[in-house]
């Protein structure tokens, strides 16, 4: 074959730009009045609105799906990684105190396929709506010599803002301290590689089989919307009675609470304290999974967790209820040497 054009060898510019096209109501729907540039520009200009802010300084994070991707090319369902991928991102700078401000994504794939990103973008613009952050650019990149046909990956980053004195690092928790959990929706995006494992190799199962224990198709199961804690957070972040926050994403409540404990203190979570979904419950029967690796592995329903003075605790979950969430009181901070401790 003779390639004498950038097609032939595997990348359509063309098709490319008029997926641009498509997707530019999606992305303007996420601009506010700080947004300065339209899709297509070299950069994103956003001019943030520093009033209220006595110091106000920039939080940023970067992350993906992970295999999550790999669960929603089998279903054929690519509309909800997009939101889960903003909603990772807003919930990672949320611990830190951050109100998100703007989001780049990055979609990279083998060969271009206009309805594929379009319901990407679709999903992502979705999660930032929801999240009240504006959707600046991204890229998409056809490279078909390093990525399998019918694959693709999907990341972002996202930009937010927060007053220097509310900064949210660890160094207001206490002895004595409760520790709250906040439901998830599911895996959110993590531990897919081993759940994928455990479902369509150990279990047998196929997509559309009801997942035991959860009522619902396992693509369903599987494809659950990782669920943003910033609309019913950020609101109660104007004082200091939420102490310090953290994202139970891959390392779970050991490799996550950890990064927020100061030095002299230790998180015990009571085990048992919140109902474990059924999802998680099958994960582990079905992989014969110790508890220290279920919950390593698995969120195990809590998604996010806030610690809080005693005295505030019942005030701050009774505010996160009639916002939506589920809260549970799963443990108490105690003297310590940093170490997040399973108590059963």
């Amino acid at each position: 074959m003779k390639f004498d054009s950038y097609k032939k060898a595997g990348v359509d510019i063309e098709a490319a730009s008029q997926t641009k096209k498509n997707i530019r109501d999606m992305v303007r729907s996420t601009f506010g009045p700080e947004v300065l540039t339209d899709i297509g520009s070299f950069g994103g200009l956003f001019r943030p609105d520093f009033s209220g802010y006595k110091d106000p300084v920039l939080v940023s994070s970067a992350d993906g799906v992970g295999t999550k991707l790999k669960v929603a090319s089998m279903a054929g369902r690519h509309n909800t990684v997009g939101a889960d991928l903003v909603n990772h991102c807003c919930n990672d700078i949320l611990v830190m105190g951050a109100k998100p401000l703007f989001f780049l994504d990055y979609l990279a794939y083998a060969k271009h396929n206009d309805a594929l990103v379009q319901a990407v973008v679709q999903g992502i613009a979705e999660g930032c709506r929801e999240n009240r952050c504006a959707l600046v650019g991204g890229e998409m990149a056809e490279m078909p010599d390093v990525y399998p046909e019918g694959e693709y990956d999907l990341a972002g980053v996202i930009v937010g803002m927060v007053d220097s004195g509310l900064i949210l690092n660890g160094s207001r928790v206490r002895k004595g301290d409760v520790i709250l959990g906040l439901a998830s929706t599911g895996l959110h995006t993590n531990g897919y590689s081993l759940a994928r494992k455990l479902i369509f190799e150990t279990a047998g199962l196929k997509p559309l089989d009801i997942l035991p224990g959860t009522g619902k198709t396992v693509v369903d199961a599987l494809l659950a919307v990782h669920r943003s804690y910033g609309p019913a957070i950020l609101p109660l972040l104007s004082g200091n009675d939420i102490h310090a926050m953290a994202h139970i994403t891959g390392g779970g409540f050991q490799g996550n609470i950890n990064r927020i404990l100061p030095s002299g203190i230790n998180a015990i979570i009571k085990l048992g304290s919140w109902e474990i979904p059924g999802l998680f419950r099958f994960l582990c029967k079905t992989g014969g999974l110790t508890v220290q690796e279920s919950h390593r592995t698995f969120n195990m329903g809590i998604g996010m967790v806030v610690i809080t003075g005693k005295d505030k605790a019942a005030e701050i979950s009774e505010n996160l209820r009639t916002k939506g969430e589920t809260v549970f009181e799963i443990g108490i901070t105690e003297g310590g040497t940093q170490e997040v401790i399973l108590a059963e």
